[in-house]
């Protein structure tokens, strides 16, 4: 057990995964619906995440050597997807969210790429190609960041208590305001890259 890569590996993930930012957004999210039904998507969504991450850590350069699909068409991906969920919060869609049964919002986007996106898969991938010597640190960095990121995440449900309604609407706008900006952040990082691989 390799102590500094674990800290690594932990800190990054923590980060990365931003649990308390994104909790204001999983209450928005899952408003609607019964406290039990939202606590087992918010777990659903942490575990889909954190095999997620785990899976990339180990296979995911291969799986998108094979596919041949670049880390920047994964983030411009993420970006857009982020995008749409912000442009729904800032046209007022989540202020009366409706839950459809086809949809799962434990997988898509609690799951990914809110807990687990473009920046922490890519985060995994290169502690984990790094530190060849030193995979179980990472693994165990990786459950323990997620780990902490389930419990605040999990607080979020109460989180309209406190608000109330009008705070609730100013947080969508706001929230939908920044998640905007992120989503644009990640997806131009992503098409940079596209563009200076396709320039070389």
């Amino acid at each position: 057990m390799d102590i500094s890569v674990f800290a690594q590996t932990f800190i990054a993930v923590f980060v990365m995964a931003d649990a308390l930012g994104n909790a204001p957004i999983v209450s928005l999210l899952t408003k609607g619906m019964e406290a039990a039904d939202r606590g087992r998507a918010i777990d659903r969504a942490s575990l889909i995440a954190t095999v997620v991450l785990l899976a990339f850590a180990f296979s995911g350069q291969a799986i998108l050597h094979y596919l041949h699909v670049s880390m920047g068409a994964l983030e411009a991906a993420g970006g857009l997807l982020l995008l749409l969920i912000a442009l729904d919060m800032l046209q007022g869609k989540l202020d009366v969210p409706t839950v459809e049964p086809d949809h799962d919002v434990a997988i898509t986007p609690l799951a990914l790429p809110l807990l687990a996106g473009p920046g922490t898969l890519t985060t995994v991938m290169l502690m984990m190609s790094e530190s060849p010597d030193a995979r179980i640190s990472v693994v165990v960095g990786i459950i323990s960041a997620m780990l902490i990121t389930w419990i605040i995440v999990r607080q979020s449900v109460y989180i309209d208590q406190w608000m109330g309604a009008q705070g609730a609407m100013i947080a969508v706008k706001l929230l939908g305001f920044l998640l905007a900006a992120l989503a644009i952040e990640i997806g131009s990082a992503g098409l940079r890259e596209l563009f200076l691989i396709a320039s070389s």
